[in-house]
């Protein structure tokens, strides 16, 4: 174990890699809570994602240890997985497995890039502004999820949207949670969302907003396996390839390849772990496992799995190998027996006929809405082509409820302004290609009832 994972030249030993995987674990495991509880309001099964979600997150997360030697651990991403519920299956009405279908596709695309070695083209192609904006529409689309999710934002025939009854029982613990957490990361806490969770699921149950467990852990039974699968079902790969998902398949592409190489470099520069030339060792190995990783999570229903940001919780507790990985993928394996205590977390509560809202998960939601949003500094808002077409995506992303469209209207925005700004020539082709396809994604229902 020590040659293997080099742990003498890292000046590392088994104990600090263990401790730092615990660490790693602990910061994220709050995925295991979330995700079902966001994918079950799409329809899909909340015991079976939480199986899943656990067994994908132990599987990459072990190999990305295996392949890397690097001390980073992958789950199913928190925001990609509130696009596939909130956006795809029920905004536009398909069914789930049409969705997953739409992750295998772009974890997919994502592999033939890095195989073909075109990560670079695609990465200079999009302006920076526009990746930072899409980080921010999205981070305000997963806050304003949370607080419908949590009874703090109803939905309002005259306004659209409106503030809840804050004095109802679901929305008190889950601002309750959302302080707790905002509090504890404003201090430096380390597991700032997990101790939110906690808040609101105490408080829930103190106050029987919240049923307790009907059990602590179980065995797996059949039915927990039931999501693996479905997004690889020709019919749904089919369906998936349509005008109107298309775009939404290179938005998810979009986000989750900028995100994994932002993360990587975050990480390791931490750790001390970047190579002589101030890059990411073993890059090749890394984006080849995380593009796996997405269309794995789509094969298994859990929505794209991807490099977490929270593998730096191990880092700082002196994680500097892969043993680490293989200890935090380890842990998320052992969760597939504590479905019952899980089910605590993410049970939703019926606040009228047709609406039932997750109180307890709400505060992860707004949490990662928080985290997210502090990308806006790095855009420059003095410069028209910068600002405008990020403008239009972070407005664009929750107010029209779709990541997809908020980036098309970003897309529109700096191919206008480019012009403008008589600075033709600068915009990158595949930039040019992306308008006709957005173009095709505002018009398909027009295209599908006159054309197709």
């Amino acid at each position: 174990m020590t040659g293997f994972f080099a742990l003498q030249t890292r000046g590392t030993d088994v104990r600090r890699e263990a401790m730092g995987g615990l660490a790693t674990f602990l910061t994220m495991s709050y995925i295991v809570f979330v995700n079902p509880a966001i994918l079950s309001a799409a329809g899909l099964p909340f015991d079976a994602v939480a199986v899943a979600t656990a067994l994908a997150a132990a599987g990459f997360t072990i190999i990305m240890g295996l392949a890397t030697n690097l001390p980073l651990a992958l789950a199913s991403g928190l925001g990609i997985n509130a696009v596939v519920a909130f956006d795809i299956i029920l905004g536009r009405k398909v069914a789930p497995d049409v969705g997953m279908a739409c992750i295998v596709l772009e974890g997919a695309v994502a592999v033939v890039l890095v195989l073909a070695g075109l990560r670079e083209a695609v990465v200079r192609a999009v302006p920076t502004s526009l990746k930072l904006a899409i980080g921010v529409g999205i981070g305000l689309f997963i806050a304003l999820v949370g607080l419908r999710d949590g009874g703090i934002v109803v939905n309002d025939a005259a306004t659209g949207i409106a503030l809840g009854d804050l004095t109802s029982g679901p929305a008190l613990i889950a601002l309750a949670g959302i302080l707790v957490g905002l509090g504890a990361s404003a201090a430096n806490i380390r597991g700032s969302v997990l101790i939110g969770i906690a808040t609101a699921t105490v408080l829930g149950l103190i106050f029987g907003v919240l049923d307790g467990p009907d059990a602590v852990a179980r065995w797996p039974h059949s039915g927990d396996f039931s999501t693996i699968g479905d997004g690889l079902d020709p019919d749904a790969l089919g369906d998936a390839l349509t005008w109107t998902l298309v775009p939404v398949i290179f938005a998810l592409f979009m986000t989750d390849f900028f995100d994994t190489v932002g993360t990587a470099y975050a990480v390791t520069s931490a750790g001390g772990l970047l190579d002589e030339k101030g890059e990411v060792p073993k890059i090749r190995n890394l984006l080849l496992v995380d593009s796996a990783a997405a269309a794995g999570g789509g094969a298994m229903g859990v929505s794209s799995v991807t490099t977490y940001v929270e593998s730096g919780a191990g880092v700082a507790e002196g994680a500097r190998t892969g043993l680490a990985s293989v200890v935090t993928g380890a842990l998320f394996a052992l969760t597939i027996f504590f479905v019952p205590l899980i089910a605590v977390v993410g049970q939703g509560v019926a606040v009228s006929k047709d609406t039932t809202i997750h109180p307890a998960v709400a505060p992860a939601l707004v949490m990662v809405g928080y985290l997210m949003i502090q990308l806006v500094r790095g855009i420059e808002w003095e410069q028209p082509e910068d600002a405008v077409p990020a403008f239009l995506v972070i407005v664009g992303i929750p107010l029209t409820f779709s990541i997809s469209a908020g980036i098309g209207l970003g897309v529109f925005g700096y191919v206008v302004t480019m012009i403008a700004r008589r600075r033709v020539r600068e915009i990158h082709p595949i930039m040019w290609l992306l308008v006709p396809l957005f173009a095709a994604f505002f018009a398909s229902d027009w295209l599908s009832a006159n054309v197709f």
